[in-house]
């Protein structure tokens, strides 16, 4: 009997959930419990099924409870490289040096990644998500002291390797939402499109909140209100161990790196990120203001309506297509600069914002697709680790560019680039990585 649950399980084979609705047990050598239905359904059979599919998710128990303390922990993932650019290019005068201290943190974070999930797959992720946040909340702390201290650099960039324990939240939580709705793919989709879309919830209330904070009360504000924030909403999130996936068992499936098509998928999120990377500091440079947050904040705003939009959808599209419709949109926020109007900028990213969440979503579904289902939660990850490295290299181009800009709107060419390359690599990549 085909079991097409393993396709979406990020720990390998596992139980069905205790909450779902039961049917008839299927014959095993092994086990006489029920497996998961087909499609989503309520914990009470005779209760009323809401027709909203983003209702449906959080009929679950268990859900909303997961979801609210991931969001309270990622939230600071909006803040902390803003909070970070805005205290050190306060404190030493370079947005170079703010950009390059941020690049080495995320190029920490990204190489940790694999491994920090790997344990986690092993041995939980409560057991692993708590001690590995309480790290990196240590480390953002001394080197909000080392800034307001003004110590030399080059301790900047240690301290800032030191935040690379920080877990992947977003990642924990899809993979609650993949082991969930293994059996149904469309309430999976749906799923996605809303992480991805909370994900720029979190980008976008993240840069006005640090914004504010460095600005109204003192410049490592926004930092040890992140620090705060990332340590309660772990904690929260761990606590959640009714929707935890299992561990997952020890198999002989090779590296993700080793499918078919990921290399050159990895590739395109590498280009995808500088992208983000590049736009966030290029926009804090040229703003240059304590309402620098709310203006690349719209950029988050358009990408989260798009998504959610986007999850509603039965088809989805091509990652080339999106990837064609990044490179034309990424062209707005330079024509927009060029006027000098703060009102046309926030308007053009408003409109560049709209093709991420889309492209977002259908490159992470390739990636569920060309992963082996007992990767699946290291395949994610990888996906994630390609996205930081990116973001990385596109902070510390973005930030060279704003202090070496021979016009004010330069820097926004970098973004423009960053999405033409992630389109050419797509092009070039295998039929089954578009």
């Amino acid at each position: 009997m085909p079991q097409p649950d393993l396709t979406l399980t990020p720990a390998g084979p596992a139980l069905a959930p205790r909450y779902t609705e039961p049917r008839p047990a299927t014959p095993d050598t092994t086990t006489s419990r029920t497996t998961a239905p087909r499609t989503l359904r309520s914990h009470t059979p005779d209760s009323p099924t809401p027709r909203n599919p983003y209702l449906r998710l959080f009929a679950l128990p268990g859900t909303r409870a997961f979801t609210a303390g991931n969001l309270i922990a990622r939230l600071p993932s909006g803040m902390f490289g803003v909070s970070a650019v805005i205290m050190i290019a306060g404190r030493y005068d370079s947005y170079a040096l703010a950009g390059s201290v941020t690049a080495t943190g995320l190029t920490a974070g990204a190489l940790a990644a694999p491994w920090i999930a790997r344990l986690v797959d092993r041995y939980g992720q409560a057991r692993v998500a708590v001690p590995a946040t309480a790290y990196a909340v240590l480390g953002h702390l001394i080197l909000l002291l080392c800034v307001h201290g003004k110590a030399p650099a080059w301790t900047l960039f240690l301290v800032a390797a030191a935040t690379a324990t920080a877990p992947n939240t977003g990642g924990m939580s899809r993979a609650r939402w993949a082991h969930l709705l293994r059996d149904d793919p469309d309430a999976l989709h749906t799923a996605n499109a809303f992480e991805q879309a909370a994900d720029e919830l979190c980008f976008m209330l993240g840069p006005v909140l640090a914004a504010l904070l460095c600005s109204a009360l003192f410049p490592e504000a926004g930092t040890l209100a992140a620090a705060v924030l990332f340590l309660s909403g772990v904690l929260l999130f761990a606590a959640q161990r009714s929707t935890e996936p299992p561990i997952a068992p020890r198999t002989a499936a090779g590296s993700p790196l080793r499918t078919p098509g990921m290399v050159p998928l990895l590739a395109v999120f590498l280009a995808t990120g500088a992208i983000f990377g590049s736009m966030e500091v290029v926009t804090l440079a040229y703003v240059d203001g304590p309402v620098a947050g709310p203006v690349l904040a719209v950029q988050a705003a358009g990408s989260c309506a798009a998504g959610l939009l986007y999850g509603r959808a039965r088809r989805t599209a091509r990652l080339r297509t999106c990837l064609a419709a990044m490179t034309v949109l990424m062209a707005m926020p330079l024509l927009a600069a060029t006027t000098g109007s703060l009102l046309a900028l926030a308007g053009g990213l408003l409109v560049a914002g709209m093709a991420t969440a889309p492209t977002m979503v259908t490159g992470m579904g390739l990636v569920q697709r060309l992963t082996p289902a007992s990767r699946l939660n290291e395949g994610m990850t990888l996906a994630v680790t390609a996205l930081l490295a990116g973001i990385a290299a596109g902070s510390a181009t973005g930030g060279w560019s704003a202090d070496h800009a021979p016009f004010p709107a330069f820097g926004f060419l970098v973004p423009i680039a960053a999405a033409a390359l992630a389109l050419t690599l797509a092009l070039c990549a295998r039929p089954s990585a578009h």
